[in-house]
């Protein structure tokens, strides 16, 4: 009557078994299934010993046995103990997640030399772990395993070897009496003395175990024993290895060495266990008592060595060990180099549960040199970080670097604009970005960032709101065209070149152009030459549309640098894939030269570590030395070649930029601070211009016809975003209608002289402009 309302336990076990992994039968009184534990999915391996069908009393007890001895022992290298239950049928032993170590032997393919090499290593770490857990077993817990063969190595998910099949473990006190197997698959692993009972008086309580491990080397490089003869051939074992394999082997038990012994040989330069992982694996076990300077080296060295190891050990053993040691080793900068590396081998899910807290905390942290690593790795990451993240998280902490003393920091804070920009919301782009990019481009020090801020403001300016980039492109990159920084001339061309679409036809002809013209007559033949490259293009524009007025609205020309489609309807529109695409390949020269081609260093760097870097630095005026600025020139010319390239080249983050290439205040004003730095640039053929740049090859002052400041009001009031209404006036009112009309009245004009064209060239008349009589 009670077993009516008994309940099975093996229904309540909190895990799911799955399918059996074959192959393992010859070797284990058990039999090795997948599994899942239930509620969270967390894999697990189960293994299951039916006591009813397949098992005899012996070799049930041998099982209950093996899983007392496993709930005891922990150690890195043996077998995990999760979880078990008995019943009347079977026995069910739960354990972290493995699979036999043939399985794996055979996954690697020795036809590549990466392949090959990756297997060496992922060997070599597999037997240290052994002999490591027989260090363990032997010295220290005083039992002799008695079964050490390849069908008791298992192997976890990260790659590590772990040592199972307890069921013939006995203590060292029996080390003189040898357990019998109950599978006769064990026999050809027993050692000589077990057959000559005369040698076990000399046995130790490691001599039984360093037989097998002998065995186990001699299986992992030449498949599995057939019989103990076999091991006295080498066959593909290394040489490094070779000497200690044979002592291993020994006829005499007491000439085995001790696993320590094993240990201390093989960690000796040019023995078998001294390879680049082993050392990686064993100083990320050892890191909390590195010291920060072996800590800086280890890191530094090692996304050099990731790609000749392993995948799996990559993944879920060395990033592990990163992750720890960044949030309790106090690893510092130098980690994220690594981290981001082993980032790329993660799903998305995985990484933004890994990778993305730590790049959080990070940027938190008021370390500059952290600051400055993260803004270097940002395009490897930026990708996977949420808007939100980034919004919230993220960029509050990238403000700070816009007004950094360092210059570094200020050009790597721009940079990074280009990778966050899709993912800031509209206040953050269009307000706070647009006032730092507007202050730095007019009055920053250094005419590299005055450069980048240029470049990067056309990199962006897809993103930007339809109504703030129309105001502000047109001023932001005409004013770049009067810096006297020849590279930061050539930056606002260019941007101007890549932005075209954004334009109306008005802007094109009242500001542009008269903007453009102007540098037709500059000292730099690069800047003249790029000028003359985007004014034919406009030109060419301007021409069609005044011969076809019908094609305003969709004018598509492409300029003859090939930089970039331009069409009029989409002034207002908003970003799209397609834009972005063109505008990422323009002007890839400017960002490349911040640092590294357009300066000298005076040998500032920052540190690794450190929780701050120099506030400034003393720095040596470009017009003083021509010979930079021919330098500057030169890689400019070379660069624009390449400028079809997707990739952008920041230059060198080692180097800092020293050029005190300074625009006057008295000319430049404030920068872009106020709304009136935008407003659009009218009647610019009716001002006269006497602005003065220096000349940086013979330090003199050239007159060029580029004054902007009486045509726009000023640089000297505070930009507001929120108020980008036209400026109120009756005056401006009545200017502006004026200027209607005018234009109205040319197309009229400009009508009525293609109707008389066409008049004449039909009925004769007088000949065109350049025609030839016959």
């Amino acid at each position: 009557m009670w077993s009516f309302f008994s309940r099975d336990p093996s229904k309540e076990f909190g895990y799911e078994i799955l399918e059996q992994l074959t192959g393992t039968e010859e070797y284990m009184l058990w039999k090795l299934h997948k599994g899942k534990k239930k509620g969270t999915g967390e894999s697990v391996s189960v293994f299951i010993l039916d006591a009813k069908t397949n098992g005899s009393d012996t070799q049930t007890e041998l099982a209950k046995s093996a899983l007392k001895r496993l709930k005891t022992l922990r150690h890195p290298n043996i077998l995990t103990y999760i979880d078990s239950l008995e019943t009347e049928k079977c026995l069910y032993l739960v354990t972290e997640y493995v699979e036999p170590l043939q399985f794996h032997l055979n996954s690697y393919s020795t036809d590549f030399p990466q392949s090959k090499q990756q297997k060496e290593l992922f060997i070599a770490w597999g037997l240290f772990q052994v002999v490591r857990a027989l260090k363990f077993l032997n010295n220290d817990g005083n039992l002799q395993h008695n079964s050490i063969c390849l069908g008791n190595i298992l192997v976890n998910t990260a790659g590590e070897w772990k040592l199972g099949g307890f069921e013939n473990a006995t203590p060292s006190s029996l080390m003189n009496s040898l357990p019998i197997k109950i599978l006769p698959s064990f026999e050809k692993y027993d050692p000589p003395e077990k057959v000559d009972s005369s040698k076990l008086k000399s046995a130790t309580k490691w001599s039984a175990d360093m037989w097998g491990l002998g065995c186990l080397i001699w299986e992992v490089f030449n498949g599995p024993l057939k019989s103990p003869s076999s091991l006295k051939a080498l066959g593909n074992i290394p040489k490094r290895l070779a000497s200690v394999y044979c002592e291993l082997v020994g006829a005499n038990p007491s000439s085995r060495p001790n696993p320590s012994d094993v240990l201390t040989i093989c960690r000796k330069p040019g023995g078998y266990f001294h390879n680049d992982l082993v050392e990686c694996l064993l100083f990320l076990e050892e890191i909390q008592i590195k010291e920060n300077t072996e800590k800086a080296q280890f890191f530094n060295k090692l996304p050099s060595l990731l790609d000749s190891f392993p995948e799996n050990f990559s993944r879920h053993k060395v990033l592990p060990q990163l992750i720890n040691a960044f949030e309790f080793g106090n690893a510092g900068a130098a980690i994220l180099t690594p981290l981001f590396k082993l980032g790329s081998l993660l799903t998305e899910e995985e990484y933004q549960k890994r990778i993305v807290p730590c790049v959080v905390k990070l940027f938190s942290s008021p370390d500059r040199a952290t600051r400055v690593r993260l803004l270097q790795q940002l395009e490897h990451f930026s990708t996977h970080l949420l808007p939100v993240t980034v919004n919230d998280n993220i960029f509050p902490h990238i403000l700070s670097g816009f007004t950094d003393s360092n210059p570094i920091i200020r050009e790597h804070t721009v940079k990074s604009i280009i990778f966050l920009a899709p993912k800031l919301n509209y206040n953050n782009l269009n307000v706070e970005v647009l006032k730092h990019f507007a202050r730095l481009q007019s009055k920053d020090e250094q005419g590299g960032i005055r450069t980048n801020t240029t470049v990067c403001l056309g990199k962006v300016a897809s993103f930007l709101h339809p109504q703030i980039r129309q105001k502000v492109l047109v001023s932001a990159f005409t004013r770049a065209l009067r810096d006297p920084f020849p590279p930061a001339r050539i930056g606002g061309v260019l941007a101007l070149a890549a932005t075209q679409q954004y334009y109306l036809l008005n802007q094109i002809s009242h500001q542009v152009l008269p903007a453009m013209c102007v540098l037709t007559g500059d000292p730099e033949r690069e800047v003249r030459d790029q000028a003359f490259k985007v004014i034919k293009g406009f030109i060419s524009k301007l021409e069609k549309v005044s011969e076809d007025p019908s094609l305003r609205e969709c004018m598509v020309i492409i300029l003859p640098s090939n930089c970039l489609v331009m069409i009029e309807a989409d002034v207002n529109a908003n970003a799209s894939p397609n834009v972005t695409d063109m505008a990422s390949t323009w002007a890839g020269w400017a960002v490349s030269a911040v640092t590294s081609k357009f300066y000298k260093s005076q040998g500032s760097q920052l540190p690794d570590q450190g929780p701050s870097l120099p506030a400034g630095s003393q720095t040596t005026s470009a017009t003083q030395n021509p010979s930079v600025v021919e330098t500057t020139v030169e890689a400019t010319r070379r660069s624009d070649s390449e400028s079809n390239e997707e990739s952008v080249q920041w230059g060198n983050i080692n180097e800092l930029s020293l050029s005190s290439n300074t625009v006057d205040d008295k000319e430049e004003g404030d920068g872009w601070d106020i709304q009136e730095d935008w407003a659009p640039i009218e009647s610019f053929e009716q001002d006269s211009f006497a602005t003065k740049v220096t000349n940086i090859r013979d330090k003199t002052p050239v007159p060029l016809n580029t004054n902007f400041e009486k045509e726009e009001g000023g640089w000297e009031s505070t930009w507001n975003t929120n108020n980008w209404a036209t400026p109120e006036g009756n005056d401006k009112d009545e200017s502006r209608k004026k200027r209607e009309e005018k234009r109205i009245q040319r197309q009229k004009e400009i009508e009525a002289k293609r109707s008389a064209r066409q008049g004449a060239s039909s009925g004769g008349g007088a000949l065109k402009l350049g025609g030839k009589k016959m």
